[in-house]
């Protein structure tokens, strides 16, 4: 069942569930640094690997309102385990390429 508006607005918020997201987004960025250049849109997905080793904080703050609007997150909400959060967070940074 997707979480109402406060719920998700207070999900983007929540500093714990923030801090998975940069986790999340870190392990994704390792990841793109260790594909072959082959990979389609490599060039820019390194970029972005790059930005977030550099401020993941950051990077983490931004993602964070995109991810709770994926359906895995709607549907789980906070108790989302570290497998669909990290789906989650790929499905959103792969949408930017």
């Amino acid at each position: 069942m997707a979480l109402d508006y406060k719920t998700s607005n207070d999900l983007t918020m929540d500093m714990e569930f923030r801090g998975r997201v940069k986790i999340a987004t870190l392990t994704f960025a390792k990841a793109i640094m260790d594909e072959l250049p082959s990979v389609p849109a490599h060039n820019a997905r390194m970029r972005w690997a790059n930005s977030v080793y550099q401020n993941p904080d950051m990077v983490a703050s931004s993602l964070t309102q995109p991810v709770v609007l994926d359906a895995a997150v709607q549907d789980a909400g906070a108790a989302i385990t570290d497998q669909a959060l990290q789906g989650a967070v790929e499905t959103t940074v792969n949408k930017l390429f």
